[in-house]
């Protein structure tokens, strides 16, 4: 059983949003995929949808959910459940970090709204 230690998981940077990879086939998952999503204040949300439901636990700070264009307010302990297909995306209004851990099957495809279809790097 591996053990990834979280001082050498992977970091992903996009211009407003860092994910570090927790679980992933590159560090022996065979099945789901885990990573840290941190939202920087002032992200809007990057809408995209997966082919697999995907799970995230918010654990630190606030923000809000888009889900096929309607908006949650969310903070640290509620739990948002994406279905496959479901337009999504997060954003950040406040001052803090806003945090969460997400849980997705290997191999899942995200189409963003452009209609650009990959795996994402996390889930690798």
């Amino acid at each position: 059983m591996p053990v990834n230690k979280g001082t050498t998981a992977p970091v992903f940077e996009l211009p407003h949003v860092t994910f570090t990879g927790l679980a992933s086939p590159s560090s022996g998952a065979k099945e789901t995929s885990v990573w840290r999503t941190s939202v920087k204040p002032g992200t809007k949300p990057d809408p995209h949808f997966f082919d697999h439901e995907e799970v995230l636990v918010l654990i630190a700070g606030k923000g809000y959910a888009l889900l096929d264009g309607e908006r949650h307010d969310v903070a640290a302990g509620d739990t948002i459940i994406v279905p496959a297909g479901c337009m999504f995306g997060l954003g950040n209004e406040s001052d803090e970090l806003f945090e969460a851990i997400v849980s997705l099957p290997v191999g899942a495809v995200a189409t963003m709204a452009s209609g650009e279809s990959l795996v994402p790097m996390m889930a690798r």
